[in-house]
């Protein structure tokens, strides 16, 4: 069990996040499920700034694993050459294709286990596919989710399986859906790594700096 203070605190800090941002979305850009799934599979280790110039022209030309097959690895290639790590991804991504016409008659699977099957489809991609495309509560540990996560205290774990667990449990469930955009958004733009916004921030009274910490207060009976 959870005492009060920690419930209250996780419920202000979700609340001023809500309020601040009431429709939180990924910035990826995308035109169906399918472009959804490769915008975040090239989103690894990338921004979605870069991913979303990539993207613009590959996606005026392919919206179905049939078109991407078509279009072949080599000219993917060109497309997404500005993107990290491009040369595996590609090969990922026209493995996929080829795994989704194959097996899945060209449709995305709305479930983990099979989304986890696809190349270049890890855990997190699978859940921020899982939220974007299905609307389900789940939570994708991002670099953003995960410093966020330790520095507020809602998680001791670094390991994101771990963080992701923990954050199922503490978050209310009316926060759940969106809980992992309104983190990401909130380390995008106010609580940057290297440099956060701490004058405008509006959790600084949940912050660290100012002694607060919520797993201090955690017990369990």
């Amino acid at each position: 069990m959870v005492n009060k203070l920690l419930t209250s605190n996780i419920e202000a800090i979700f609340s001023i996040l809500a309020e601040i941002l009431p429709d939180p979305k990924t910035e990826l850009v995308y035109t169906n499920n399918y472009t959804l799934l490769v915008a975040i599979v090239l989103s690894a280790q990338s921004t979605d700034v870069g991913v979303n110039k990539a993207t613009k022209d590959l996606f005026a030309q392919t919206s179905t694993p049939e078109e991407m097959l078509k279009l072949g690895e080599s000219a993917l290639k060109q497309y997404i050459k500005t993107i990290g790590l491009y040369n595996t991804k590609a090969k990922n991504i026209i493995k996929l294709s080829e795994i989704l016409v194959q097996k899945f008659g060209s449709k995305i699977p709305e479930n983990l286990e099979d989304l986890m099957s696809l190349p270049g489809v890890g855990r997190k991609t699978a859940n921020v596919f899982l939220n974007c495309a299905c609307n389900l509560p789940t939570i994708a540990v991002d670099t953003h989710v995960a410093r966020l996560s330790f520095r507020l205290g809602l998680t001791a774990h670094k390991d994101p399986y771990k963080i992701e667990q923990d954050l199922l449990k503490v978050i209310p469930e009316k926060y759940l859906k969106d809980a992992h955009h309104l983190l990401i958004l909130h380390g995008r733009y106010t609580c940057v790594a290297r440099k956060p916004k701490c004058s405008t921030c509006p959790l600084e009274a949940y912050c660290p700096k100012n002694g607060v910490r919520i797993l201090e207060s955690q017990q369990t009976y």
